[in-house]
């Protein structure tokens, strides 16, 4: 991708896109890969990097959801079990078949559980990722060292998908990118543009970047910016009321050894109704997650102190180690944007997680609520407004069998697999500058290289960019993204052609931003 070659694109006085997209998420690359698709000209913009709110913040499961099976919301389940299907088969270098275990302490549970995961399997049909069935306290514990063994009974093992949410982000927006549409970080909305009749006819943004003031004519705009939503819709009508309700959920990120092996933890019932989830992932443990109502959206939410509280102590019930403060890597915080509730309804964990289309008056598009899993659905559902908004034809979705940007059947072994078909370009780097070579940290994989291949092909701007989301150091072990981040800065500034002011400033927001994954 290249960022200077798109902002000429969007230049040109005349052009009128078929689609605009505000958002740089799941659900805005959702919108994109499916108008492409079609054959639809798009342009994409996000006042921020690429998936820097919620979507770079997930459990990093894709999955069916068997919490929502349990709440009897069947058709959520079988449309996000195939599209967990097609995740897998799109971009093996980015998900993976991820086996769980639900400890079982009574006959009950084993009883509930195992019927529950027969139909979880049996509506996955063919797209299945493996049988569930219930093993021995023996084996539980041979696959599970670290869990309690007071009153186990065994466990229930089921199959589910998992993936590197941000970089997933990353090939989505490359594939788009390689597709003809026009890809744009740090490009801020600023009003909404409508012609006599006061239908939608663009948008006015600026490049926060180089500070470039930048008209959008589309025949369709779409609203895809999640928890930010309402922004939007009151650009479009400043009266517009609520419709997002922001819900907050943490994680924490821990050392593997908490739970031992490569399977993962999967708690059915937590003391306030929810699923916690203990998940290996890059080489580490993440831990989560909670349902806390917050008032407004934040592009960097904070943990509670409660919320921490809960997850150790939740935690605490079922390994034998407890981890405390101390023990924690890294604790992040993302927003999910449910349908705001009716008046006197509270309870978040019963909003469904299905999507949303609107079309208001002006034509405005908006695609909220939703999850990660379901990110091509949710895109195909909004462009299928496409006739209706313009009267212009509409082709079918051919969305479904895209490959992903760094396809590739035989990912390399280790952080290598993020990049897929890139390791091997970023290996020719290091070929012809052996100094590239060199650890950004000797604790960690990732080398000087990757940040300047970021830098140079995934639309990298900021320390942020290359630790928070090309190579998720900031979510995996703050401290250490701290302490690699003077030598990505140079770096950078090198490619960028940036002076030692931009260094001193990028370190600076670093450090206010690291400080806030790491626990005091």
């Amino acid at each position: 991708m290249n960022r200077e070659k798109n902002l000429e694109r969007i230049k040109e006085k005349d052009k009128v896109w078929d689609i605009a997209v505000i958002g740089g998420g799941a659900s805005g690359l959702g919108v994109a890969l499916d108008a492409l698709s079609r054959g639809l000209s798009v342009v994409l913009v996000d006042k921020s990097d690429f998936a820097k709110g919620t979507s770079s913040r997930s459990t990093k499961l894709v999955h069916g959801g068997v919490r929502y099976l349990a709440q009897g919301d069947i058709s959520l389940v079988f449309e996000a079990l195939k599209e967990r299907g097609r995740l897998l088969q799109n971009a093996p270098h980015l998900t993976y078949n991820q086996p769980f275990i639900i400890p079982i302490y009574s006959l009950f549970d084993k009883l509930q559980y195992s019927i529950g995961l027969k139909i979880y399997d049996w509506m996955a049909g063919r797209l299945r990722l493996g049988k569930s069935r219930f093993i021995s306290k023996k084996e539980t514990i041979k696959r599970l060292p670290q869990i309690k063994q007071k009153n186990l009974k065994g466990g229930v093992v089921y199959h589910d998908g998992q993936f590197d949410d941000a970089r997933l982000a990353l090939s989505i927006a490359m594939t788009c990118d390689e597709m003809g549409g026009c890809m744009l970080n740090y490009m801020k909305v600023n009003s909404l543009m409508k012609d006599e009749k006061g239908q939608i006819m663009g948008l006015s943004a600026k490049d926060t970047i180089g500070g470039e003031k930048y008209s959008i004519k589309a025949k369709m705009v779409v609203n895809a910016t999640g928890v930010f939503a309402d922004k939007i819709l009151q650009m479009d009508k400043p009266d517009a009321p609520k419709s997002i309700q922001p819900s907050q959920g943490i994680h924490l990120v821990l050392d593997r050894s908490f739970l031992g092996g490569k399977d993962a933890l999967m708690i059915p019932k937590t003391s306030d109704g929810r699923v916690l989830f203990a998940v290996p992932w890059l080489d580490k443990l993440v831990v989560g997650t909670t349902d806390t109502l917050r008032e407004k959206p934040k592009l960097e939410p904070e943990a509670l102190s409660k919320e921490i509280d809960f997850i150790l102590e939740t935690a605490e019930g079922y390994l034998n180690k407890a981890p405390t403060r101390k023990d924690v890597k890294a604790v992040f915080a993302g927003l999910r944007p449910l349908a705001a509730p009716k008046e006197g309804s509270t309870k978040t964990k019963e909003i469904s997680r299905s999507h949303k289309v609107i079309v208001s008056e002006s034509k405005l598009v908006s695609i909220t609520g939703g999850k990660w899993t379901t990110f091509r659905k949710m895109g195909e559902d909004t462009v299928n407004h496409y006739a209706q908004v313009t009267g212009h034809d509409l082709t079918p979705s051919a969305s479904a069998d895209i490959k992903y940007h760094g396809y590739t059947i035989k990912p390399e072994p280790g952080h290598w697999r993020g990049y897929g078909t890139d390791a091997e370009e970023i290996r020719k780097l290091i070929k012809n500058h052996p100094e590239w070579g060199e650890k950004l940290h000797q604790s960690y994989p990732y080398s000087q290289a990757e940040v300047v291949w970021s830098t140079r092909h995934e639309m990298a701007l900021n320390v942020d960019d290359i630790l928070g989301r090309r190579t998720r150091m900031l979510f995996l072990d703050a401290r250490a993204a701290l302490e690699m981040a003077p030598k990505v800065a140079v770096l950078m500034a090198k490619e960028l052609g940036k002076d030692e002011s931009w260094i001193e400033n990028e370190l600076s927001d670093f450090e206010k931003l690291a400080n806030k994954y790491i626990l005091k």
